[in-house]
């Protein structure tokens, strides 16, 4: 029985629970021999901390995934220097929406892979911007079978086509609550840089940028009014980048549009 199959099997067994799995394995308890190719089984592509395809950034993670479960083209992750996360609120302004999709689009654009979780607000926004570029990358916190908010169902089967979709969740996992941390720290642990295009002072946002943080990633926020009631100003107020554009971000990453293409191209 491989290894791989072993952690296929636990993942799927305890419904993607991190300290679960962790713990069977350390323990060294038994597994059932249906575990055996477990992995080749499964009715939707996996991956996992054993196979040469893990993207390898993710081991720097806090507590990296054992297993992932997409759909798409896991190879937008090849290269964590191409990778920008815009995230933010779900209940966004139009100015902050705004500014995702601008983001998101030149980004893309540029050849940049956008990453972010696909609520509604900021992240659907940037993931939508990518899109056309095939430079999206969406981070569940359910099933990769699984389409929430229902809104944005559609971004997402686009996505599963022409961008990546990718879960540390099993099939049939509905969303919860205390999934959205986990995913929070995968999607600031694929990112070059975590740009903040809204948030809330106290918010989900701000528990991805903190994972970003103590990682070491750097941080960049899109400035808003004085008056307004924003975690951005406070982010730049305590040393993330300002950023107005997409030039901004790729200025703060030491890139260039060109030399994304030309990398790209080779």
């Amino acid at each position: 029985m491989q290894p791989r199959d072993i952690i296929a099997y636990l993942s799927d067994h305890y419904r993607g629970n991190w300290r679960k799995i962790y713990d069977h394995i350390v323990e060294q308890r038994p597994v059932p021999n249906e575990a055996d190719h477990f992995a080749d089984r499964y009715p939707c592509k996996i991956v996992t901390i054993m196979d040469d395809d893990y993207p390898k950034i993710l081991q720097h993670c806090p507590k990296p995934p054992l297993a992932l479960y997409y759909k798409g083209n896991l190879s937008l992750l090849n290269d964590e220097s191409r990778c920008v996360a815009i995230i933010g609120s779900r209940a966004a302004s139009d100015y902050g929406k705004k500014m995702a999709k601008s983001l998101g689009e030149g980004l893309a654009k540029s050849g940049a892979v956008v990453v972010s979780g696909i609520a509604r607000g900021i992240d659907g926004t940037a993931l939508e911007a990518a899109f056309p570029y095939g430079k999206a990358v969406a981070i569940l916190g359910n099933g990769v079978d699984r389409y929430y908010p229902s809104e944005n169902a559609d971004l997402q089967k686009r996505i599963e086509k022409d961008g990546l979709v990718l879960s540390e969740y099993p099939l049939g996992v509905e969303p919860s609550a205390e999934h959205f941390p986990n995913r929070n720290r995968i999607i600031a642990s694929l990112s070059r840089m975590i740009v903040v295009a809204e948030a809330k002072p106290r918010s989900g946002t701000m528990i991805t940028v903190a994972f970003a943080a103590e990682m070491g990633k750097d941080v960049g926020a899109v400035p808003f009014p004085a008056d307004c009631e924003t975690g951005c100003n406070r982010l730049i107020q305590d040393g993330a980048a300002l950023i107005t554009s997409a030039e901004d971000v790729l200025f703060q990453m030491g890139r260039s549009s060109e030399s994304l293409r030309i990398e790209e191209a080779e």
